[in-house]
C-alpha cells in the first residue's frame, strides 16, 4: 500500500483495519514526508495484533521509502495487489506496474448552493467541512459555486458563522504566495500549490494576505472567478473561494469543469430534488453529499463508514474489507446431489 504525506497515519489505520480484516498482511511504502509517523503507528498496531493473536509483524513499513522501493514492491512475486492513496503521478505508476491496483487518486471537491437552500445551514456546513484539519482531506470543500440571487446572503452567513472574509486585494496577495507558476512544457505555465502553505492555519494564511481575524476563526473565504487558482487547483488550505454564478445550471457546469473529471466528491445545498438529481448525474462522483458537510460522506454525521482510501480512479469507491478479498465461486457437480 502507498500512503500520502497528508493523513499518513489515518490512511494507514483505515488500510490496516480493512486489509487485515480481509486476511492480508500489508507492506506500506509511505510518502517520505510521513514515513516516520507511519512506522511509529505500525509498531503500535503490530504490538496489539501480536498480543491478541500471536501473529508478529503483520504490518510492515519501509522506513526510508524511495522510488526504488516502490518499484521493488510493484514487481515482487508475493505482492498480489497494490493500493494507492495519492496524487496523479503515483497512481499512473501503479496502474502501469503490471499488478492489480486499487487507486484512490486526486480530487477537487466542489459545492453548489442554489436559491432553494437553507443558506445559514449551508454556510455552517462549508465551514465545518473545509476547516476540518485545515482542509487537508481529499473530500474537503475546495470551491463553492453560489447562484447570484443568494450570493450576498451566503457570504454574509459565512461571516456571521465566524469565517474570515478576505478582500480582493488580500486574496491576490495570498494567491501570489500560496501558488507558484510551473512551465507545462508547451510554452505556457499553470499554478502549482506552494507546499509550505498546505495545511497551514487560517491565522498564517490571513497574515500572508495582510489580514487579521479572531483566534477562533477556522476558515477564510473570498469571492473569486471560475478560473482562479484557488478554484481550479486542489489547494488543501482553509481558504475557500466563493464563485457567483447566474443560475443553477451554470453552477453545475462550472463546478464540473473545476472538478476536472476526477469523479471524487461533490456537495449540493438545495431543497429541490430535481436539482440534486441533475447535479448527481452530471458530476458522477464517488461521494455526493446533499445538505451537509463533506465529512458526512465518510460517515461523520451521515450514513456510511469511514475509510481514507476512496478509490475513485479505479472505481471501487470507499474501500471496505471486501475490497481486499478475492471473490470465488465453488461448485459441486453430481456428488452430494440427492434426489
Amino acid at each position: 500500500a502507498i500512503l500520502p504525506v497528508t493523513h499518513s497515519v489515518p490512511t494507514l489505520t483505515g488500510n490496516v483495519i480493512n486489509m487485515v480484516a480481509a486476511g492480508n498482511a500489508v507492506v506500506f511504502n509511505p510518502h517520505p514526508g510521513g514515513a516516520k509517523s507511519a512506522a511509529l503507528a505500525a509498531r503500535e498496531y503490530n504490538r496489539a495484533i501480536a498480543k491478541e493473536l500471536g501473529i508478529e509483524n503483520l504490518i510492515c513499513v519501509i522506513e526510508n521509502p524511495t522510488l526504488e522501493s516502490f518499484e521493488q514492491i510493484s514487481k515482487h512475486d508475493l505482492i498480489a495487489i497494490m493500493v494507492i492513496t495519492g496524487g496523479p503521478a503515483v497512481v499512473k505508476a501503479a496502474m502501469t506496474s503490471g499488478k492489480r491496483a486499487i487507486c484512490a487518486g486526486p480530487g477537487n471537491p466542489v459545492v453548489v448552493v442554489d436559491e432553494t437552500a437553507d443558506i445559514a445551514a449551508a454556510a455552517q456546513s462549508v465551514i465545518e467541512g473545509a476547516s476540518f484539519d485545515n482542509n487537508l482531506l481529499c473530500i474537503g470543500e475546495k470551491a463553492v459555486f453560489v447562484v447570484d440571487s443568494v450570493f450576498k446572503e451566503f457570504m454574509a452567513s459565512l461571516e456571521s458563522a465566524g469565517a474570515g472574509k478576505l478582500t480582493g486585494t488580500q486574496l491576490e496577495k495570498l494567491t501570489g504566495m500560496a501558488f507558484t507558476q510551473k512551465d507545462d512544457g508547451g510554452g505556457c505555465s499553470h499554478a502549482v500549490v506552494n507546499r509550505d502553505f498546505v495545511g497551514a492555519s487560517p491565522a498564517r494564511l490571513a497574515a500572508a494576505a495582510g489580514a487579521s481575524f479572531s483566534d477562533r476563526c477556522e476558515l477564510l473565504f473570498a469571492e473569486a472567478d471560475k478560473s482562479h487558482p484557488y478554484v481550479q487547483e486542489e489547494q488543501m488550505m482553509p481558504m475557500v473561494p466563493i464563485v457567483p454564478v447566474a443560475d443553477f445550471a451554470t453552477a453545475v457546469e462550472q463546478a464540473k469543469v473545476a472538478e476536472h473529471g476526477y469523479r471524487h466528491s461533490a456537495i449540493i445545498h438545495s431543497t429541490n430534488v430535481g436539482h440534486m438529481t441533475h447535479m448527481g448525474r452530471q458530476m458522477d462522483t464517488t461521494i455526493f453529499v446533499k445538505n451537509g458537510p463533506c465529512v458526512a460522506g465518510l460517515g461523520l454525521g451521515g450514513e456510511g463508514y469511514l475509510s481514507y482510501s476512496v478509490a475513485t480512479t479505479t472505481g471501487e469507491g470507499i474501500t471496505t474489507p471486501k475490497t481486499f478479498t478475492r471473490v470465488r465461486r465453488c461448485v459441486m457437480v453430481e456428488n452430494l446431489r440427492i434426489v
